[in-house]
């Protein structure tokens, strides 16, 4: 069968979307031109929660901005002709199969997802990111479907070199042709790796009871692009199924579950009329209404719904004390409630962390904060130079700085745990974290002193001492401790994260008085 334009643009954008997710990569350059969060910052949903949540506009969502106004002239296009989870959905799903829709998704439930989630931004819990389709297909290729990739591949060119002996050679050309285009330059094991595959799985299992099954009843993007769609001027003529045929029911993924058009549904994929066979069908621009109904939900719906925003908003901010210890943001966030207000939870920031630092935090950061980036110092660090997670960032959730700003950015600050510091603990030298620490004039700092040994014997010991003034919470010192498992010295969350001076020079804490911070 001849492929439609609808096909031809939705196979084009999936691939846009592949490619421009396999570009936002470390490739050997300091800047990504090009990157996936074009599609998030082209995202109504994405817009209409950053304005809620941070009551403020940002020039990166303006294409947000022009695909509302799209749609409200030309109704709900997006995902019959963009969005890459639906084109995904159609490509799984089988062609000739009998509809058995699920009772319990019909109705009113794809407002009670959308119009909670509105209100909660509104009372400042930003929770968008979690059930927005990019968001999750996002999330399963970056926390699963690309590290199996890339693990995969590794492990198959493994073998194939092992099998060829000596004449491995003549194929290594392809694997770097490989490992420089299109596989992860790192190997990373995410946390929330598997919950992320079955979000996306359940998604395309829903498939096989309903066509768009999600998109009809669950999406909380196409539910407001439909309500959207609703004053759009674009519109299909007849309005309803001809008494004579019918066929447009057969042939509709999503609309005609009753006689008339319910517009808000209608992806205008155009199948109705190419393969209309009376050739009645067409699409117009009309001015005035379809009578399709109210453009609004039933009240109880849209006043249980803003209730249930608020009470999300109340419980979900609630975090143990002592998780906010570790809770360490990436390089240039300085308000922790304003970050969550604007990360739209699409995990690329972690996807390009250089050093492995950045992770998707799970509890830690409370229901608030799920799938909101972390900085595990342990596991990596911020590299002094990279600026790649503020490039990516759609939102701006993480600022876009350049490496001699981000370098004075505070992430936290390093405190020296001295019963596990190998010169505290053990009374021998360690300078690890002093030969690693980037900051110019050194944030960690040795001094000579007089200790008595483990064996009684005095001796001369290098102990280290963090200058707290000049610490950016980079993070390397605790990543490369030699001690296993936890680190004798540790990062820390800190309230104040205003930056550090611009030229400290040498002359903070030069006495060797070490920092306030060091566990005794």
């Amino acid at each position: 069968m001849k492929p439609t334009s609808a096909r031809i643009s939705q196979l084009a954008f999936l691939a846009l979307f592949l490619i421009l997710f396999v570009q936002t990569e470390y490739r050997g350059h300091d800047e990504i031109n090009a990157a996936v969060n074009a599609f998030f910052r082209a995202d109504p949903l994405v817009l209409f929660s950053y304005l809620l949540a941070a009551k403020t506009w940002t020039w990166l969502l303006l294409p947000a901005l022009l695909m509302v106004v799209a749609t409200l002239l030309l109704g709900r296009f997006f995902c019959g002709w963009i969005c890459p989870l639906g084109t995904v959905l159609d490509l799984v799903t089988p062609k000739k199969r009998t509809r058995r829709p699920i009772a319990a998704l019909k109705g009113n439930l794809k407002y009670w997802l959308l119009l909670p989630i509105l209100a909660a931004a509104l009372f400042n819990l930003n929770l968008a990111g979690l059930l927005d389709p990019m968001a999750i297909l996002l999330r399963g290729v970056t926390f699963f479907l690309y590290p199996l990739l890339g693990l995969g591949a590794r492990e198959g060119w493994v073998g194939l070199y092992r099998l060829l002996g000596e004449r491995r050679d003549a194929v290594a050309p392809a694997y770097e042709l490989l490992h420089t285009y299109l596989l992860p330059f790192r190997e990373t094991l995410y946390p929330l790796a598997a919950f992320s595959a079955l979000a996306l799985l359940a998604i395309i299992a829903l498939e096989q009871f309903e066509e768009r099954n999600w998109c009809r009843n669950l999406c909380p993007l196409g539910t407001l692009l439909g309500w959207l769609g609703r004053f759009s001027l674009f519109k299909r003529i007849p309005a309803g199924l001809c008494s004579d045929c019918g066929k447009c029911r057969e042939l509709c993924p999503t609309t005609f579950d009753r006689d008339l058009l319910a517009k808000e549904e209608c992806i205008l994929c155009m199948e109705c009329q190419l393969h209309c066979p009376h050739q009645r069908i067409s699409f117009r621009l009309t001015p005035g209404r379809t009578g399709a109904g109210p453009l609004l939900p039933e009240r109880r719906v849209l006043l249980g719904s803003m209730a249930t925003g608020l009470l999300l908003a109340i419980p979900a901010r609630f975090r143990p004390p002592e998780k906010g210890l570790r809770l360490l943001r990436p390089p240039g966030v300085r308000n922790e409630d304003e970050f969550r207000n604007k990360c739209v939870r699409c995990g690329e920031c972690m996807k390009v962390c250089l050093k492995n630092a950045l992770y998707p935090a799970a509890w830690q950061a409370g229901m608030e904060g799920i799938y909101t980036p972390v900085v595990v110092p342990r596991l990596g660090y911020c590299e002094y130079n990279c600026t790649l997670c503020g490039q990516v960032c759609p939102t701006g959730a993480i600022p876009k700085l350049p490496a001699s700003i981000k370098q004075r950015e505070v992430i936290g600050k390093a405190v020296l745990d001295k019963n596990h510091c190998l010169p505290f603990a053990k009374r021998i030298d360690c300078m690890v974290c002093e030969e690693h620490c980037p900051i110019p004039s050194k944030a960690i700092r040795t001094r000579e002193v007089e200790v008595l040994g483990l064996d009684g014997v005095r001796k001369k010991v290098k102990e280290p001492y963090v200058v707290e003034e000049i610490c950016n919470g980079c993070g390397i010192c605790e990543n490369v401790c030699p001690l296993e498992t936890k680190a004798g010295i540790e990062v820390f969350a800190v309230t104040n994260r205003t930056p550090i001076a611009e030229s400290p020079g040498d002359a903070a804490d030069t006495t060797g008085s070490g920092s306030g911070l060091g566990y005794q």
